[in-house]
């Protein structure tokens, strides 16, 4: 079982109290590695963890210079933000200098902190940027034998199967960016390269990614044809050497950025190809077209993202009055491969739980939390300040006010702040709300962990045996078994904000013969756990099938009730 916490580590161990619109480093701090301390690491395994995505780790385009280091300084008119984008990469071998005590020791303070993550017996997972890097690319810690990109290109055609980049021959690139009062915006490109996102363009809009350059896979968009051929592309024995140098140096984990744009025949050649040498190592796909997740997990990925379905569903649930029922649809469309879907209700591309953009009380979302957790037996993910109710009020820069905490500047997690209390992680700054909504996370991160039925159990929804003409409200009631061949769990959950909602459920003939709910001396006992003070009722077996189990729920309450044969609590 994995639980992933999305660790930002430029907000993580940011300590500074008040911040300024588009401020710098020095005006508003940012988190370092050694933030990321022996301590905060056994916080974060306390909270149930098992892996640590620590996002933004490599060198990328920014406003803050380091040219003193021999770093090269980034262009303003291809920066977004102060701090710039973490997907913008301008060395694939190096690391944010941000994040360094000691700029020049770099490396090896983050080897430090993979030493660190490693000692708690947790794993770290990167991201892997495919589809497109920052559009200065200059690597100063590759090795002596490794060519940048584009270093070989030929220029002067649109597509060649081994450049790295799509060239506009004969134009020349225009920055989107507005221009500000002394400052020189000029940025020379010639001949342009296609943007990031698909833009072949040499003036992509402002809605573009075009601080990034769209990188090239032996993939001619011009005839819509892939390369064909017993040797591969340039690119892609580029980026088995960066992955290859990751993993050597520890790295357990990739989550592979805009999978989807990317052909997926490399995908085939190159995780399999990795996994010869490091068979443990993990592949995860930002992927948005559920069309082709058969294709992604076919070709090596072990998890991908549940973004379309669960997420967007849940929320509709959640903000858009949408019926709980709708859920079941979810898992329907993905024609069993749920155990590879990775679910979550906040990372940094989404907007925050508490945020007035999404429900602002992170406790009406815990009903949403609970579905995404206890569904099936694939990851699931919280994004750093998710446990601590963070609400990404206000614009801090370039990402403006939109409910979440900026990848593009220089900022702040006040709610976190209070957890971290100067690097001790105690919580004694916490309100009482944050201490309850802290405690949810970590009770439902160690109930995956700690029981089979979750970790390793079958899932049965129990939607169709309780429709809305019966005692049980499907509007904004969800039902669910988890199931193994120790452990039986019912889990029934209120989304209503403000209602109760009393009701029978019913458990199916078949469900009980799947889950192999039998009885001794014709009782069954049901004891309810994790949310509530254990206490046990006895049923008759005939009750679960044809009056249903008699459950009141408070609003946006979530039980899990445990099915027994017998007495003893498993």
């Amino acid at each position: 079982m994995i639980n992933i916490y999305q660790l930002f580590p430029r907000l993580f161990g940011n300590i500074t109290a008040q911040t300024v619109i588009n401020g710098t480093i020095e005006q508003n701090g940012c988190g370092k590695f050694i933030d990321i301390s022996e301590t905060a690491l056994t916080a974060i395994k306390d909270l149930g963890i098992t892996h640590i995505w620590l996002t933004g780790i490599i060198r990328h385009a920014t406003l803050t210079s380091y040219s003193t280091f021999g770093i090269p300084e980034s262009h303003p008119a291809i920066v977004k933000g102060i701090a710039g984008s973490p997907y913008a990469i301008c060395d694939y071998y190096d690391v944010d200098p941000d994040l360094a005590t000691n700029v020049s020791d770099r490396m090896q303070e983050f080897r430090d902190l993979l030493g660190r993550i490693h000692q708690q017996n947790l794993k770290v997972i990167i991201d892997f940027v495919p589809n497109h890097l920052a559009r200065e690319y200059k690597s100063v810690m590759k090795p002596e034998n490794v060519k940048d990109f584009g270093e070989d290109d030929n220029t002067n055609v649109r597509f060649a199967r081994d450049n790295n980049f799509y060239y506009l021959p004969e134009e020349t690139f225009k920055s989107p960016a507005k221009i500000t009062d002394n400052q020189n915006f000029h940025y020379a490109e010639f001949p342009a390269k296609a943007t990031g996102n698909d833009c072949f363009s040499a003036k992509p809009s402002i809605f573009d990614w075009y601080e990034t350059v769209k990188l090239n896979y032996g993939f001619d968009f011009e005839n819509q044809q892939a390369y064909e051929g017993e040797d591969v592309p340039d690119t892609w024995k580029k980026m088995f050497e960066i992955l290859h140098y990751w993993a050597e140096m520890g790295i357990d984990g990739f989550r592979v950025d805009m999978a989807e744009m990317v052909p997926v025949s490399f995908f085939g050649w190159l995780i399999p190809n990795l996994k010869t040498k490091f068979p443990d190592l993990l592949f995860i796909a930002e992927i948005y077209q559920p069309h082709l997740c058969q294709l992604f997990i076919k070709v090596g990925f072990d998890y991908l993202y549940d973004k379309v379905g669960l997420y967007n569903t849940i929320e509709s649930v959640l903000r858009h009055h949408q019926p709980a029922e709708t859920i079941s649809e979810c898992w329907k469309s993905l024609n069993g491969i749920d155990a590879k879907m990775l679910r979550f209700m906040e990372n940094h591309d989404e907007v925050r739980l508490a945020s007035k953009q999404f429900v602002s009380d992170p406790l009406i979302s815990l009903p949403a939390v609970a579905v995404s957790a206890l569904m099936h037996r694939g990851p699931f993910m919280i994004y750093n300040g998710q446990e601590t109710g963070e609400k990404a009020d206000g614009a801090i820069g370039f990402s403006g006010d939109d409910g979440r905490t900026s990848i593009f500047d220089y900022s702040i997690m006040p709610q976190h702040q209070k957890w971290m209390n100067g690097g001790r992680f105690d919580g004694k700054l916490m309100s009482k709300d944050q201490q309850n909504l802290f405690s949810f996370y970590r009770k439902l991160l160690h109930f995956r962990l700690e029981n089979e039925a979750i970790f390793a159990g079958e899932f049965y929804d129990l939607m169709w045996a309780n429709p809305w003409y019966t005692e049980f409200d499907p509007r904004f009631v969800y039902a669910f078994l988890r199931y193994s061949h120790k452990q039986k769990l019912l889990v029934v959950i209120n989304f209503h904000k403000t209602e109760a909602r009393s009701m029978r459920v019913k458990i199916p003939e078949d469900a009980k013969e799947l889950a192999g709910i039998e009885t001794i001396n014709n009782q069954i006992w049901i004891t309810e756990n994790i949310f509530h003070k254990t206490s046990s009722v006895i049923f008759d077996p005939n009750t679960l099938t044809n009056q249903g189990i008699q459950i009141t729920l408070e609003p946006l309450e979530i039980t899990i009730l445990k099915l027994h044969t017998n007495k003893l609590v498993e």
